[in-house]
């Protein structure tokens, strides 16, 4: 259990928790915390400030998120747990023997193949059609006022903006995503730099839409028109159709108990599964020192035994062959703790990619907490942009596969395996709060360091975060931050470890955390990346 007392904390971070009486919101940019705050303020509760701010990411850091996207939710309400799939599906009239037909061999990353209906204006009604206090249309304010007069853009969205246009010039001449530069570079192609101002007056009207019509404009009306004419027009197969069939679900999480406390996560398609399972085998090993070399070893052979399961076994739950309780059965989780040894070993699970991700965490003064994450996939995602809309369609479709007898095979209106994971804590059924931690398939890896900081190290929520983090890459190869201890490098290479020192710091994830302490809340956020926590 994280410490209760004060005073023992250790407050060896370069920031300090922060702690709140009524509310709390964190995120990665300040701006967006602040509309949250501001909702709060105005009698909103957790889940309208979720909204607010979800609404806001897609405007001020365009670069990870945006209307086209998908996005997950758990939410704790009156002493329970809610979770929303808010993933969208692939159209109907696309299947691998349609692509197999068209030449071909693999699913791209850029263009109108990936594209999958976007679930993230579905989920913001969902959460509000069931929980929402404020007004919809009034949630939608903030964002919509920052797009119109302009933001300060920050350093790390500017970095990521720059990043994204030198691969679309690489790759959209005389393409479809050619779509993207009106809405995201100037003129002469430039993106913002970090301290500029930019606008996105397309963002300000759809986001307007979509807060006045509950998201039906989106499905159903104009904006829905928009998006289906255009992907017709250059021979795409999302149709409106397939926008209006969509709808968000509303799911029972899955969790674990490690060492007393809950660990929530939602059921596939996500990969939260990986998260629990990785963690489930540690707890049958002790871990009382976070810089003991045979624990560290135990966590990374985790993982990789866990992303095993996860590529072969995850995909939409309505097509899986082994179900969620299965996998996290004690039989199956021994066996799999049996196979670590105490050399690193390479047990073919797969390689993961790269991801780009927001997450937010909300939290009232009537108890009402939200673990919230949106993502287009890699980036802006396909780098298709409905023109005149702003609405980048995300790439979701990039992690099915065209082989006939793969788990996660492309087929009509299925949902892809999908890396974005909220989480969340409780113990003995009270809640805790939300954590969760960007960066594609970073993301289990994250949790389960986060957690065993949190519980088996005895940090405060700080310095769980800034910790210096490791990510398993491929085979028996990891990643580790440059301020990683040398000690510790050379303890991970004795035990037969491919050890890479990665100056790619987004890429070892970007995480905030909101937990209950004593009579309000205590935060934590990333130092990674430009985020923020707010207090009201």
């Amino acid at each position: 259990m994280f410490k209760t007392n004060i005073r023992d904390y250790p407050f060896t971070s370069r920031r300090e928790v922060v702690f709140a009486k009524n509310g709390m919101v964190a995120t990665s940019q300040q701006l967006a915390a602040e509309a949250g705050r501001d909702i709060l303020k105005q009698g909103g509760n957790a889940i309208d400030a979720a909204i607010a701010i979800a609404a806001c990411l897609t405007v001020v850091e365009p670069t990870s998120n945006g209307i086209g996207s998908d996005a997950f939710a758990l939410v704790w309400v009156k002493d329970r747990l809610y979770g929303l799939n808010g993933s969208g599906e692939t159209p109907a009239g696309l299947n691998r023997e349609v692509l197999k037909a068209l030449g071909y061999d693999a699913i791209p990353r850029f263009g109108l193949v990936p594209v999958t209906v976007p679930g993230t204006p579905g989920a913001w009604a969902a959460l509000w059609q069931r929980f929402g206090k404020l007004p919809f249309h009034t949630l939608f304010e903030p964002a919509i006022k920052h797009a119109i007069e302009g933001f300060i853009v920050s350093a790390t969205v500017a970095k990521y903006w720059e990043r994204a246009a030198k691969i679309y010039k690489t790759h959209a001449p005389g393409t479809v995503q050619e779509t993207w530069f009106p809405t995201f570079t100037d003129k002469d192609g430039n993106t913002p730099q970090a301290g500029d101002i930019w606008q996105l007056p397309d963002h300000a009207r759809t986001l307007e839409l979509i807060g006045r019509t509950e998201a039906r404009a989106f499905y159903e009306g104009v904006l829905a028109d928009a998006i289906d004419t255009y992907v017709q027009q250059h021979d795409g197969f999302l149709h409106k159709k397939d926008l209006e069939a969509y709808r968000p679900q509303w799911v029972e999480p899955i969790g674990i108990n490690y060492r007393g406390v809950d660990i929530w996560e939602l059921p596939p398609n996500g990969q939260g599964l990986i998260a629990l399972q990785a963690l489930k085998i540690m707890e049958g090993f002790p871990a009382k020192d976070a810089e003991d070399i045979t624990t560290l070893h135990r966590q990374i052979e985790s993982v990789k035994l866990a992303f095993k399961d996860g590529f072969s076994e995850i995909t939409d739950q309505r097509h899986m062959r082994i179900t969620p309780q299965r996998l996290l059965s004690e039989p199956h989780i021994k066996a799999k703790r049996d196979l670590i040894k105490p050399e690193a070993q390479d047990f073919l699970a797969g390689t993961p990619r790269t991801g780009g991700t927001v997450y937010l965490a909300t939290a009232d003064d009537e108890g009402n907490m939200v673990s919230f994450i949106q993502s287009n996939f890699m980036g802006f995602g396909s780098g298709v942009v409905v023109p005149g809309t702003g609405i980048a369609l995300q790439n979701r479709g990039y992690d099915f596969s065209l082989e006939e007898d793969h788990i996660n095979v492309l087929k009509p209106n299925k949902r892809a395996y999908h890396t974005i994971i909220p989480a969340f804590l409780s113990k003995n059924g009270k809640a805790l709060g939300p954590f969760g931690l960007m960066a594609g398939y970073m993301q289990p890896q994250g949790h389960l360091q986060v957690v065993m900081n949190l519980f088996d190290f005895d940090m405060d929520p700080q310095s769980a975060l800034d910790r210096y983090r490791w990510q398993w890459v491929e085979g028996k190869t990891i990643a580790v931050e440059p301020h990683t201890p040398q000690r510790i490098i050379d303890g991970l290479l004795a035990l037969g470890h491919d050890v890479k020192v990665s100056e790619v710091t987004g890429s070892f994830g970007r995480a905030q955390i909101i937990l209950r302490y004593k009579n309000g809340y205590i935060g934590a956020c990333e130092a990674r990346c430009d985020s923020a926590i707010v207090t009201y």
